[in-house]
């Protein structure tokens, strides 16, 4: 008995003599942690291979959508994704900035990775609610009264806009007060709230003043709007106007709650 007793405790001195990982783990669980480990380091570097330095997830194609006035080809060559560089490492903010800088009539694009070997473009352009006059040619103005393209021909259903500051003192202290530009961002705000029917019977919004804004129909229409002001309720009054009075040549919304309609 004592023998096995003394066997025994060597053979548990034994076993917890060596390394501490082996004595806490033992070796068969410690074979087990390693080939996981090193299979772990396989993994991730063949995954990285295979992101970067395999010629299969590499861009081969970009695509884009959304383009109207613009060209697939136009956007592709401002964007200027780098072919054949890896899909992982394309840089898209990069390329939706220079999008943004080269190509003005764009409002917004969406860069997004398209797996396995593509970059994919989205694009929404600007929409013209106003057209400036410069010479033979015409500077779109979007609704935020961003000037973002000169074209030589004027897109059909879009008024232009004539600045013709009233000679009147009250004007001019308006015209010193909130500038040219400003005075110009009232008549987009105005342009841009006119109800559809309206709008597309728009062929010039004048404005003289901050307050002094008037539309120019077809058929010789005409109308005074005031100041852009209270869009909502005067769209709702010309509208009411135009119905009640179809034969009238001139509308005053300018006050929406006192409005007038002359002629016939």
């Amino acid at each position: 008995m004592a023998g096995s007793a003394t066997a025994e405790r060597g053979a548990r001195q034994q076993e917890s003599s060596g390394p501490p990982l082996v004595r806490r783990l033992g070796p068969r669980r410690l074979r087990r942690a390693v080939v996981v480990a090193l299979v772990a380091v396989l993994l991730g570097g063949g995954a990285g291979w295979l992101l970067y330095g395999s010629p299969w997830l590499r861009v081969e194609r970009v695509s884009v959508s959304g383009t109207a006035v613009l060209t697939p080809a136009q956007v592709r060559e401002a964007a200027a994704v780098p072919v054949g560089s890896p899909v992982v490492s394309v840089d898209t903010g990069a390329i939706e900035a220079r999008l943004r800088e080269k190509l003005r009539r764009i409002d917004s694009v969406a860069v997004t990775r398209s797996w396995p070997d593509g970059i994919d473009l989205e694009v929404t352009e600007r929409t013209p609610v106003l057209l400036v006059p410069q010479g033979r040619r015409f500077v779109e103005v979007d609704d935020e009264g961003v000037r973002f393209a000169t074209v030589s021909r004027a897109p059909k259903g879009v008024p232009l806009l004539e600045a013709e500051p009233s000679p009147s003192s009250s004007a001019a202290a308006s015209l010193r007060r909130f500038g040219e530009d400003r005075l110009v961002r009232e008549a987009v705000r105005a342009a841009g709230g006119l109800p559809s029917a309206v709008a597309w019977a728009t062929r010039v919004v004048k404005i003289r003043s901050y307050d002094d804004i008037s539309l120019e129909l077809s058929g010789g229409r005409t109308v005074a709007w005031g100041s852009a002001e209270d869009a909502a309720a005067k769209g709702r009054t010309i509208l009411a106007l135009m119905k009640a009075s179809p034969d009238a040549r001139h509308f005053d919304v300018s006050v929406p709650t006192a409005p007038a309609s002359v002629g016939s």
